[in-house]
């Protein structure tokens, strides 16, 4: 039996998937999983959905069932806080004095939501939402609002606006961009989200920022930079996230749009890795460093990262992946697009694949409510070849056979 000591830092869902890749990988030593929340590693997806609208119980958000971390001797310490990484000690210094020194660490410490400071910010009624404390609580306010008022139209609160309005309650929108989630899919697609909202009886106001929040001891709306008051008894503010790098900073780690990490996820200092939200990770398809803040990198590259632990030498290189579900829509996205020359699509209506191709090559696809494409999609990616637009968008032709 090995006598080594893997840590990990952030009980997340990239940190239990590490843990069971450690194990799966056959490490035989100690595995400490530490985490700041008092609850065991769960999954986010469903907190700004199924969740948070009380569809799910708790029980169906958590990684690995509760006697898992026992049956698989990963010393789970949940309410623990880190407060630093002495890399050349090779120690973790925890809260109230305690230390764990280990043979190789693993950050999954995530990220953070970015808050507002602006006028207003600190009135009572406005909401951020990451944990799953976070979504009982949103859970409760939406349920005695009047009228939501969603500052940002990313993933998050895109999710949490059709949510809201799934549970009964108006919604209104602000979105710096012309339409939602345009930073991600552009205009074009976005202006697909941008109806799908308006159909469901959301207030889009878009091409504006926030000025300040409104109200006097709780909040009663926002202000917007172009001067217009949107009244809202419930704020919930959704404007991205940020990797939490401080502890990794302070160790000395390389540090650029999260903490650097190299094909293996191994980390500027050797025996330290990182993975999930917090990583930005050489990405040998793509020739670049990628950071990626959804659940399937969360999962997949957390466990990528406990076996390259274990054995050595693993590569991540899986094609980005992501989903979402509004109302009655789902889609999935599959690939990793900046700039393209053009966006088409194969289908129609509410049913359909959108592609995004660059220089005759598909960048990446977005399936809505089409199923059981992904696999072809990623091959399509992944082969980085030209292909016939006019066989791509052609409902006839079998994807694999484009």
């Amino acid at each position: 039996m090995s006598t080594e000591t893997f840590v990990i830092v952030g009980a997340s869902l990239t940190g239990a998937k590490a843990a069971e890749g450690m194990r799966s990988a056959g490490f035989d030593g100690n595995i400490v999983l530490i985490g700041e929340e008092d609850v065991r590693p769960y999954e986010r997806p469903p907190l700004s959905k199924g969740y948070l609208r009380g569809e799910e119980g708790r029980d169906k958000v958590f990684v690995h069932d509760e006697s898992y971390y026992d049956e698989h001797d990963i010393d789970l310490r949940t309410g623990t806080v880190v407060t630093a990484v002495d890399a050349s000690e090779a120690r973790v210094e925890l809260a109230g004095g305690d230390a764990v020194s280990f043979d190789k660490l693993l950050f999954a410490t995530g990220a953070a939501p970015r808050i507002l400071s602006v006028p207003g910010s600190g009135l009572s009624g406005i909401r951020y939402l990451r944990s799953v404390d976070d979504s009982d609580g949103l859970r409760a306010a939406i349920e005695e609002a009047g009228r939501v008022v969603v500052v940002g139209a990313g993933w998050i609160g895109s999710e949490v606006a059709a949510s809201a309005r799934q549970m009964g309650r108006e919604v209104a929108v602000v979105e710096m961009a012309s339409v939602p989630l345009e930073r991600v899919l552009g205009r074009e697609m976005g202006e697909f989200f941008a109806r799908l909202h308006r159909d469901h009886g959301v207030e889009l106001h878009t091409d504006t920022g926030l000025e300040e929040f409104v109200g006097s001891g709780s909040v009663e709306g926002v202000r917007t930079t172009g001067g217009q008051v949107i009244e809202g008894d419930l704020v919930v503010v959704g404007v991205g996230v940020a990797p939490r790098v401080g502890l990794a900073e302070a160790a000395g780690l390389d540090i650029d749009n999260g903490i650097v990490v190299n094909e293996h996820l191994e980390s500027s200092v050797p025996g330290i890795y990182a993975a999930g939200d917090v990583a930005n990770a050489f990405h040998p398809l793509y020739g670049r460093h990628l950071r990626v803040e959804h659940w399937s990198n969360a999962r997949n590259q957390g466990a990528a990262a406990g076996r390259s632990m274990a054995e050595g030498g693993l590569v991540y290189d899986r094609i980005p992946y992501f989903f979402s579900d509004q109302y009655e829509m789902g889609m999935e996205y599959t690939g990793f697009a900046t700039e393209w020359d053009e966006v088409v699509t194969r289908g129609e209506g509410d049913e359909f694949i959108a592609f995004w191709v660059k220089d005759g090559r598909v960048l990446a696809g977005m399936n809505v409510n089409v199923w059981d494409v992904v696999e072809p999609i990623q091959a399509l990616v992944r082969s980085q070849k030209p292909v016939d637009v006019g066989r791509l968008t052609d409902p006839d032709v079998p994807l694999d056979e484009v």
